[in-house]
């Protein structure tokens, strides 16, 4: 389990994963905004992609977290490590919180806590994140925790039947001061 100061990042359980396949998964409009996989009707179960991991994942399976909210005991949304790569020692960090728990500064703790749990525990050189250009929240994450803003892909990402830009952050673990 990873402490912040306003999160908790733990294993997930098929409870977190039912909530939040309904909370995020279901949430169509959200959904293709927040992830590069395209969105088709999945019922729950092991299909789904919040479904629990059943076996001892490899070093470079995604590092998954279930996000409690400290404040409130509930489960707020997910932390991801993905894209581990282990030679070049860099990750991709990413977020999704439940719309009940969004504006509160939520996501500024939860990937402070990945990259503390990647610099510091996982030994990596470099984060990276990736988000819509148009998404305030998470660039506003990434630029109050220090991170450099690397270039626009332009036209990168199909959402909601458009093309959109994609911005890209980086961190060194030398630049991290969390």
């Amino acid at each position: 389990m990873l402490r912040g100061e306003l999160t908790v990042l733990r294993a997930r359980t098929e409870e977190d994963a039912r909530t939040l396949h309904a909370d995020l998964y279901e949430d169509v409009a959200t959904w293709v905004q927040s992830d590069t996989r395209p969105w088709v009707p999945i019922p729950f179960g092991s299909l789904s992609p919040y479904w629990p991991l059943e076996a001892a994942p490899s070093p470079t399976d995604p590092d998954v977290f279930a996000v409690t909210e400290l404040a409130s005991g509930e489960l707020a949304g997910e932390g991801v490590l993905w894209s581990i790569d282990l030679h070049n020692r860099s990750a991709h960090a990413g977020i999704a919180l439940r719309p009940a728990f969004r504006g509160r500064g939520l996501g500024t703790d939860v990937v402070r806590v990945l990259c503390r749990y990647g610099f510091n525990v996982r030994g990596l050189r470099r984060m990276q994140l990736e988000t819509l250009a148009d998404n305030a929240a998470m660039i506003a994450v990434a630029e109050r925790l220090g991170f450099t803003r690397e270039g626009t892909m332009r036209s990168a990402s199909w959402v909601n039947g458009r093309w959109a830009d994609d911005v890209i952050f980086g961190m060194l673990d030398t630049e991290f001061s969390g």
